[in-house]
């Protein structure tokens, strides 16, 4: 998530559209993903109760979204314009980022953020593998069957996740 934030950030400071460095088939599949907080709750859910011994869990918020919708709810986090996907583009995020460093300092000082270095607040490898490819879904069926019961909204949680970045001083 910071990576994303990071990239809408710099696309803020610079005036530029935030584009959609992914495929086809992220911006118009369906996606899953899993809330930090509710991976604790799972993992202790998992420690404590006699059913789940022994026993292996996917872990997923328990809903669907598009990117293409969260885009926007991305871009409007920022005050960026929302991009889209670009047929016959091929862009990345290690590409689109190579030589912004000296773009995130200067973002990190004017916005007055906890001291970073752009290498170590965006992981552009992994967004380019997430946005990169046909999500795969995963089940929270066994879980649920198991005795646990916890969801997050992906929605809720994109936004929560980055109030929490811009409350941290990671972001602006």
């Amino acid at each position: 998530m910071v990576t994303l934030c990071v990239y809408a950030a710099i696309c803020k400071h610079e005036g530029k559209v935030l584009r959609f460095p992914g495929c086809k088939a992220a911006w118009d599949g369906y996606s899953d993903c899993s809330d930090a907080d509710l991976i604790a709750e799972h993992q202790i859910w998992a420690a404590v109760d006699p059913f789940a011994k022994n026993e292996a869990f996917n872990v997923s918020n328990g809903d669907v979204f598009k990117w293409k919708h969260f885009w926007k709810v991305l871009a409007e986090q920022f005050g960026v314009e929302c991009g889209k996907y670009e047929e016959g583009e091929t862009l990345t995020l290690q590409e689109l980022m190579k030589d912004k460093g000296p773009v995130w300092d200067e973002i990190v000082k004017k916005n007055e953020l906890m001291p970073s270095k752009l290498e170590d607040v965006g992981i552009w490898w992994f967004g380019d593998v997430i946005l990169g490819n046909e999500c795969f879904l995963d089940t929270m069926n066994k879980s649920k069957e198991h005795g646990f019961l916890g969801f997050r909204n992906s929605k809720n949680s994109f936004v929560s996740w980055i109030d929490k970045a811009k409350a941290y001083k990671i972001v602006p």
